[in-house]
């Protein structure tokens, strides 16, 4: 009998396993959700957390953007496709691949009229998108195409009917999403089955930034079966039988004699810095690797980065949200470096990154769009459950710092794509020192953050921040009035935006002050705490509203607080009043307890009408001029102060409700209504929310700590397969949203350190329908 029982527990104990190794979080990841009016970046489904190679279908790519942020890419509505481009990132985009049946045709052609170009119709009911994989019919042709990918590597797989005349478009030489013109572009077909080549764009925010670079992207694509005929093109002028090409519009065709259900297959090597490097990125990574076998691979290392937080019970929609926000936070941010170590750097040549003894490089360097705002769910999240890409980005911005002399606010391909013009790249350093994570070059990267918040001569406008001048030498930066688009952010005495730039420089001062203190810095602590208290030269004690003033000190006359732009980067006095995240009590004493939490509370809830942003509204900007905006990220802290003003119960319930109804599982609704989720930072909002933690001062403070919130789930398992750190909320529920007790380890808490989350513990959670009182 004892016998028995054993073999039973045993048994129980390898189902568990099993269940736990075969637990697929993917099948709560869809892609599809918000691509309504997003950003080019936003959909590629077909790839790796973190990688290079970015796959998907584009509908309106090569139409491209006037400013270089429009949404632009694939769109929920559309009903055409023009083909499958391989790079998507911030200001990346190009080499489209594109399978056809029929008639040769070169150029995309146009959404309203497909057939004038080689796009196909199709279905959404013949559409299949998850994490690692994408599959769609292309109805013009009867081409099934399938998309996977490793790191570095895109597969493609193209399903054909019997047909003479079967193609396969290689459209190098255009415009793609967010890329800007080309200038130059050259492909080739080499040994009747290897198509080479290269593209060189200008995106918007680099002719911008760094008016004198461009970004090469390369490939080396190689097919498993041989063409009967190939030929080159320039826009729609076609030259059979040539195999190269050079110049703007450039690309080769290839053409098949198919069987019924026939499949080609491709796999495309892609760099930043070479094709012989985008070939050595391919015999590496998929030399001997099937499509099946890529997809596979994919999809595993989706579920074991997804699953490093694992969520149980609550709804099934919001498992649907949780995980596509998690997958979104993952995906961006892109690798930009080879196999070899080998990395575009900001001059355009190739830098090497350091081997280790095996060869191997000892970190990547990525792409990144500007940090504005991540501190609240970007870094927090990487330092949760992805601190080693955490220091690996510190590492590859030390990377631009070394060779340049300035942190970047963004980057692609190494070169300056400062996002909105600020740079809180030393913020972030210095929270990663703050919460433990020191694989860097920690005395380089003080230097780097220090200097990102006080040096101004000779900052370069790829740095951000070109009015920090002002800043640190007047303690403020003024409003100056600049109906100029182009140069905004540029100016050096101060900024149409100067009163937000303030508040941000003052937040980031007080981040490098504390990276200051630990490393014994005593003057520059000093300094830079002075720095840290800026916001209060701006706050108007008779309206109680963070208010601009002009260069001469005054504040501005007919304010209206409600008015974006001025003075504000994309928002108003309404939403960045309470950007004081770093001291958030001192705020809350100015205003008066009592009325920061009636002014707070009104404001949720007159924004719940608007669904906390800009309504149905289907724009980025939707929601600018509101009292809060959940779509854009000055306001992603608000909802988290209440834990600051007595009333951690209306954090509950406001962070809730805008789960509920701001988010959404629909291609129209689900990032509100059109609005920009940038890079993962609306999906990473989410799933901190979803467990229920939160830190307004983006782990800058000495023992940085998470505030609670209302967890959406009964169960999270943060980092289960190491240090298992478990949430439970008892009696959770749709009514059951207040937390009447907390216990942390045995003990009660209000707030939870970070540290004690990573060596692993116990959060165990009472929930109810009405808040606790004592």
């Amino acid at each position: 009998m004892r016998n028995f029982f054993y073999l039973v527990l045993i048994s129980l104990a390898a189902c568990h396993e099993t269940k736990q190794i075969e637990e697929d979080y993917t099948k709560y990841v869809k892609p599809n959700i918000g691509t309504a009016h997003s950003r080019y970046f936003f959909y590629t489904p077909a790839a790796v957390p973190f990688g290079m190679a970015k796959l998907a279908p584009s509908t309106n790519g090569s139409y491209g953007n006037i400013d270089g942020w429009e949404a632009v890419g694939y769109d929920e509505r559309h009903t055409s496709i023009e083909g499958f481009p391989n790079f998507h990132e911030f200001q990346i985009g190009g080499v489209v691949f594109a399978p056809t049946v029929g008639t040769l045709q070169t150029q995309p052609g146009k959404l309203e009229d497909p057939e004038s170009g080689y796009r196909s119709r199709f279905d959404h009911k013949d559409e299949y998108a998850t994490a690692g994989y994408y599959k769609v019919l292309l109805k013009d042709y009867n081409v099934t195409a399938e998309l996977t990918a490793t790191d570095r590597v895109g597969f493609h797989r193209y399903t054909f009917p019997k047909s003479d005349s079967s193609h396969i478009i290689f459209d190098i030489g255009h415009r793609m999403g967010e890329s800007g013109p080309v200038l130059d572009a050259e492909v080739k077909l080499l040994d009747s089955n290897r198509v080479e080549g290269y593209v060189v764009t200008k995106p918007e925010y680099v002719r911008k930034y760094q008016s004198d670079a461009t970004v090469p992207l390369y490939f080396s694509a190689v097919l498993d079966k041989t063409p009967q005929a190939y030929g080159v093109f320039t826009d729609s002028a076609v030259t059979k039988g040539e195999k190269a090409i050079k110049g703007k519009g450039a690309g080769v065709y290839l053409t098949f004699k198919t069987s019924e259900g026939e499949q080609i297959n491709i796999k495309a090597g892609l760099s930043y810095t070479s094709v012989a490097n985008a070939r050595l990125n391919l015999e590496t990574e998929a030399s001997n690797l099937t499509f099946d076998q890529a997809k596979e691979k994919a999809i595993a290392t989706w579920n074991e980065q997804l699953g490093r937080i694992a969520v149980e019970g609550g709804l099934e929609d919001d498992k649907v949200k949780f995980y596509t926000g998690l997958y979104h936070a993952i995906l961006g941010r892109g690798l930009a470096s080879d196999v070899n170590g080998a990395y575009p750097k900001n001059d355009g040549s190739i830098g090497q990154i350091q081997l280790d003894n095996n060869g191997k490089p000892v970190h990547p360097f990525y792409n990144t769009d500007a940090i504005w705002g991540g501190y609240w769910n970007l870094t927090p999240l990487w330092a949760l459950a992805y601190p080693e890409y955490y220091a690996d980005f510190i590492k590859g911005q030390l990377l631009i710092y070394k060779e340049t002399g300035w942190l970047a606010d963004g980057l692609a391909a190494g070169k300056y794509v400062s996002g909105v013009g600020t740079n809180f790249t030393g913020l972030v350093i210095a929270a990663g020192y703050n919460a433990g994570i020191r694989d860097f070059d920690v005395n380089l990267g003080y230097e780097a953050a220090l200097k990102n918040e006080i040096g101004y001569q000779g900052r370069v406008p790829g740095a951000g921040k070109m009015d920090v001048g002002a800043f640190v030498n007047r303690g403020f930066s003024p409003y100056i009035l600049n109906d100029d688009k182009g140069s905004r952010e540029l100016t050096t005495n101060g900024s149409q935006f100067g009163t937000s730039h303030t508040l941000e420089y003052a937040f980031s001062s007080y981040a490098v002050a504390q990276f200051a203190k630990a490393l014994g810095k005593t003057d520059d602590y000093k300094q830079l705490s002075k720095q840290a208290e800026s916001w209060k030269f701006l706050y108007d004690s008779t309206t109680k509203f963070i208010r601009p003033r002009d260069i001469n000190g005054d504040f501005i006359k007919d304010f209206d607080p409600s008015a974006p732009w001025v003075g504000f980067q994309e928002g108003n006095a309404w939403q960045y009043t309470f950007f004081v995240p770093h001291a958030p009590e001192e705020l809350i004493s100015r205003i008066g307890q009592d009325i920061f939490n009636r002014r707070l509370d009104s404001i949720f809830t007159i924004s719940q009408a608007n669904i906390f942003g800009g309504g149905k509204e289907i724009d980025a900007f939707a929601g600018l001029k509101g009292l809060y905006n959940q779509g854009n990220q000055p306001n992603l802290h608000i909802s988290w102060l209440f834990n600051f003003s007595g009333r951690p119960d209306l954090t509950q319930k406001w962070v809730r409700a805008i789960c509920n109804e701001f988010y959404g599982t629909e291609g129209i609704h689900g990032y509100g209504y059109g609005q920009d989720e940038d890079q993962g930072q609306m999906g990473a909002w989410y799933v901190l929310a979803g467990i229920g933690l939160f830190d307004v001062k983006g782990l800058t403070a000495p023992n940085a700590s998470f505030q609670l919130g209302s967890p959406l789930f009964n169960k999270i398992t943060i980092n289960g397969k190491t240090h298992p750190f478990v949430i439970t909320a008892e009696n959770n529920g749709k009514d059951n949203i207040y937390i009447n007790e907390a216990v942390l380890n045995g003990k009660p808490a209000t707030e939870i350190p970070y540290q004690d989350i990573m060596k692993g513990g116990t959060l165990n959670l009472k929930m109810a329908s009405k808040p606790f009182s004592k």
